[in-house]
């Protein structure tokens, strides 16, 4: 697969150890310090570029400035016939995407083909939205016509994580673009290269150049310096509750307004009388795929006490089967941890339960690859839901199991957390099952069923876990201003210099 991901490389740029900054339409290359990335089932080097520096940020925001009053100017119509056109481009491109982000980004190829597809929904999804962003007409007390329009932000920074690169790109890309606005892309310093190629084939697509700007770079560099000197209107970020609330702080300096998406804790809960076959299957996707490392992981799994023992026996058991290993192989289920520091996080956290003294179910677990490389067995844990590892995000395919009584006891030890991204609840009782949807506080949650997700969907965050939403109609109110545009009427209008309803 090395060749292959050379060969797609060689399409953009010569170099193939290296990435480049998209900008402006043109690949460049950065000044800045050196940024490393290592294979995370061999440890071996993949790339090195230098960091963004302030010259490429702005070079994007220039191009940015120029490219949306382009792109505005265009009727919704035909930005719509683009953003469809984006979505086939990438549906033509899909293998070689899908080899690029296993390769660059240590995701199994099997994870990999599925997002690139979704990505190409993202954008046909949006596509036909884009001449339904309509106002309304309000009918105030006074005889003035009053109408609402949505108008583009301008330029907007999005910076997304490496967990899952080409799949943020596309959720925040796609609903910004739609509402008229220009990008400025910086994904993960980790993870820039298929981000990259998704900007380029959108202008191969017919997007106009500059309006998807991709900067390969560090967050506390490339994107404060964003932040701080260009031309933003907002800035959405998806990552760890520490950097999101950093990010906040800068931005508020500036006066600029932020979506979050930050991290999880979400509690998966199964009751006796569940379909338990189906909720193990259910339990064991919602941790170990993609080895945990998603924000709405069920990490915390809260299993009936009648049914505890032999639900968490279950769920361990069939853990043992999965196929663990190089991410480029497509017989791959369960992948490395993505770099070496998340590694160490894990790994630590997993110390720290113990010695609070949670329990691994242990029946045969799978063995990970020997030698080198950022492996870890899916683990289950027996524990309580005051520990370390319920409260804190491990980002690893690690669950702690916590016993509850009842429907009561179910719902208060899963509000206990100061997350609220998401949740599920495993019953055949269809009242229950409301009841628990309803007073959980998550922005997702799930009824015998666990991590669907579509763009269709507004998806987002209470507490800590974040505010706003990035997906759906809801994302393009994220991305627009709302205009109140008052029109007289009256042949001979009284004005009115105050405040309040203009009655005459």
């Amino acid at each position: 697969m090395k060749e292959q991901y050379n060969a797609i490389i060689r399409q953009y740029w010569d170099d193939v150890k290296t990435v480049k900054n998209f900008v402006g339409g043109e690949f460049v290359s950065g000044k800045g310090s050196k940024v490393v990335i290592h294979s995370a089932h061999d440890e071996s080097e993949l790339l090195s570029y230098p960091d963004a520096d302030a010259s490429i940020i702005d070079m994007a925001d220039k191009a940015a400035q120029l490219a949306r009053k382009a792109w505005w100017g265009l009727t919704a119509q035909a930005r719509g016939q683009v953003m469809f056109r984006i979505g086939a481009k990438l549906r033509d491109n899909l293998e070689d995407l899908a080899i690029v982000e296993a390769y660059s980004s240590n995701k199994p190829i099997r994870d990999a083909n599925v997002e690139v597809a979704k990505v190409a929904e993202m954008f046909e999804y949006y596509a036909g939205w884009t001449d339904k962003l309509h106002g309304d007409v309000i009918p105030v007390p006074t005889s003035h016509l009053n109408y609402v329009t949505y108008q583009p932000l301008g330029t907007v920074l999005q910076i997304t994580p490496w967990n899952a690169p080409i799949f943020t790109c596309g959720w925040q890309l796609a609903p910004a673009i739609a509402a008229g606005n220009a990008v400025i892309l910086k994904p993960s310093e980790l993870t820039p290269v298929s981000s990259i190629l998704v900007a380029a084939l959108a202008e191969q697509a017919g997007l106009p150049k500059g309006l998807i700007n991709v900067i390969a770079g560090y967050g506390h560099t490339a994107g404060q310096a964003a932040i701080q000197n260009a031309d933003i209107r907002k800035v959405v970020f998806v990552g760890s509750p520490a950097t999101g609330k950093k990010i906040a702080m800068t931005s508020a300096e500036r006066g600029i307004p932020c979506v979050l998406e930050l991290g999880g804790k979400s509690a998966n809960i199964v009751f006796e009388d569940a379909d338990l076959d189906l909720a193990v299957r259910g339990a064991q996707a919602a941790i170990f795929a993609g080895a945990g490392q998603s924000c709405v992981s069920g990490s915390r799994l809260l299993v009936q006490e009648s049914i505890y023992n032999e639900f968490c026996t279950a769920v361990a058991q069939a853990a043992k089967h999965f196929i663990i290993g190089d991410p480029l192989s497509v017989e791959t289920q369960v992948g490395p941890i993505n770099n070496a520091k998340q590694y160490a996080h894990v790994t630590k956290m997993l110390d720290v339960a113990k010695a609070e003294g949670a329990k691994v179910v242990d029946n045969g677990l799978p063995s990970v690859p020997e030698g080198t490389g950022f492996y870890v067995n899916p683990t289950l844990l027996k524990g309580r839901n005051s520990m370390a590892c319920a409260q804190e995000e491990i980002f690893g395919p690690v669950v702690v199991a916590i016993p509850f009584k009842d429907e009561d006891d179910a719902i208060a030890i899963a509000n206990d957390s100061r997350f609220g991204l998401a949740g599920a609840v495993w019953t055949k009782d269809v009242g229950r099952a409301h009841r628990i949807a309803d007073q959980v506080k998550a922005g997702t949650f799930w009824i015998n069923s666990y991590k669907t997700i579509n763009v269709a969907s507004p998806f987002g965050g209470f507490g800590d876990s974040g505010y706003g939403r990035s997906s759906g109609i809801d994302a393009l109110r994220e991305y627009s201003e709302v205009k109140s545009v008052w029109v007289e009427t009256a042949r001979t209008p009284a004005m009115n210099f105050g405040y309040g309803a203009n009655l005459g």
